[in-house]
């Protein structure tokens, strides 16, 4: 990691702020802000859909997540980079804008916020179904219905009520997850307190067919499955538009992005794969955190981590809600979408956070009405648009860093590594993976979807940039 020495902080940061979030509240302390980065690497497609890659990808997971780990590293770094430079709550949206135009800005920012939008039902889905476990015949839609009413109240008040509940939510996240690694540690050095489980050594990692048991299909079937995982990175810049100083707060929070994925991410994976068989049929089937609890006897190992994934959950859809509904009052404060989205009471855009919350809902319908057809194709369509925002970070990122070394040097508190090398070594990498899913049939249709969607925004992005009237 290159050191950087940020320069004193001016005593108001209105020169820091765009204009369109001047009228934003700023209630985020930075202890939020540093949670709420610590909180976005941890989600439930981490406990749970890890599952999948460790079965298709062995004891090779590893490498895997270590590869999409350090894309999303030099992701990180260069959104860091401009949002230091220029905090705002549409982000790499506004930076879009900025660097490469109307257009750009316009089709990244709906992008993302359809595909938080998603998300939010997603996740209430799933929150809903880990209830029935617990409460047999409860209905789903209540569930999902209760979680949106808690959200709504959260960001619909003062925006420092979210980062409170952000806090806490990640605060069990991390410590959760934090002693897991410790206890898989003990394990594997065979000294965890009362546990008959002797140290697996090197076992698991080369038997049952080696490091690599399904070759280079298994390893991009990981990779893939992986790269998807590391999605809500991108919250913490955003939020950071309203924290009490932006500039250092994204500064500090994309600084710690390495050991945060380094620790989190590989390290579980490493520690999983090492203790328990990556064939077990229970890793994928219950997720790979309760069977390695559940393996070293782990009393109620699988309810423990209902708990913990039921947080995840809950964090998500609660940061989703507060993303989408700042992202389209971002857009909507730069011409690109309804004013009614655009209202403020109190420092919160919250028209945008009730309609933002309504897709939600529509999505979690779709799923009961139209299990088979519609939902799944909303799905394929939020495949890969997460690819296609880091694709539009990593252009205007290029773009930007000559133009503010030009005109504004002192603006580089963060800086990327190594530029423009690492990134076009990102670019490079993102096409990589475009590639890889089109060999593989599921990630191909994902792809169709998301290449619809994105070439309908472009074209409505264009259309509109064209049509419309010059700002004086």
């Amino acid at each position: 990691m290159s050191r950087t020495t940020a320069p004193p902080p001016p005593p108001k940061e209105t020169t820091e702020k765009s204009a369109p979030d001047a009228s934003l509240g700023h209630g985020l302390k930075q202890r939020h802000l540093s949670m709420i980065a610590l909180g976005g690497v941890i989600g439930a497609g981490l406990f749970v859909g890890s599952g999948a890659g460790i079965a298709a990808a062995g004891p090779s997971i590893v490498l895997a997540y270590t590869a999409s780990g350090l894309l999303v590293m030099l992701v990180m770094r260069m959104l860091g980079e401009m949002s230091a430079a220029n905090p705002s709550s549409g982000s790499f949206s506004a930076h879009a804008e900025r660097a490469i135009g109307p257009w750009a800005g316009f089709t990244s920012g709906w992008a993302f916020w359809f595909l938080l939008c998603v998300a939010v039902g997603l996740e209430g889905i799933g929150a809903a179904k880990i209830m029935q476990g617990w409460l047999p015949g409860t209905p789903q839609w209540a569930w999902v219905a209760l979680f949106m009413v808690i959200f709504l109240g959260t960001n619909l008040a003062a925006v420092k009520n979210f980062g409170e509940f952000e806090f806490w939510f990640a605060a069990l996240k991390v410590g959760a997850i934090s002693l897991f690694l410790v206890i898989g540690v003990l394990a594997i050095l065979g000294v965890l307190p009362g546990s008959d489980t002797p140290a697996p050594g090197l076992t698991n990692l080369t038997g049952d067919g080696g490091f690599l048991p399904n070759g280079s299909e298994g390893l991009i079937i990981g990779l893939l499955a992986s790269v998807f995982a590391y999605g809500g990175l991108e919250t913490v810049t955003i939020a950071a538009a309203e924290s009490e100083h932006p500039v250092q707060g994204v500064a500090k929070a994309v600084r710690t992005a390495m050991w945060r994925i380094a620790v989190f991410y590989i390290g579980s994976m490493a520690v999983i794969v090492t203790l328990v068989p990556w064939n077990d049929p229970k890793v994928e089937k219950i997720g790979p955190y309760v069977a390695t609890l559940d393996h070293l006897g782990v009393p109620a190992a699988g309810q423990i981590m209902n708990v913990i994934v039921l947080a995840a959950l809950l964090s998500a859809m609660n940061a989703n809600i507060y993303g989408s509904s700042r992202m389209a009052f971002s857009l909507v404060q730069r011409g690109q979408g309804p004013a009614l989205l655009g209202r403020l009471s109190g420092g919160v855009p919250r028209i945008a956070v009730l309609c933002s919350s309504a897709f939600g809902f529509v999505c979690v319908a779709l799923s009961w009405i139209s299990p088979d057809k519609v939902f799944p194709w909303l799905l394929n369509m939020i495949g890969a648009l997460i690819l296609v925002v880091w694709i539009f970070i990593a252009v205007s990122q290029l773009l930007l860093r000559r133009r503010t070394e030009r005109e504004t040097p002192e603006k580089l508190v963060v800086r990327m590594w190594l530029f423009p090398v690492l990134t076009w070594v990102a670019l490079a990498g993102m096409a990589a993976i475009f590639v890889l899913m089109l060999r593989q049939p599921d990630t191909r249709m994902q792809l169709a979807g998301t290449s619809a969607l994105t070439l309908f925004l472009i074209v409505v992005g264009v259309a509109r940039q064209k049509l419309a009237k010059p700002r004086v």
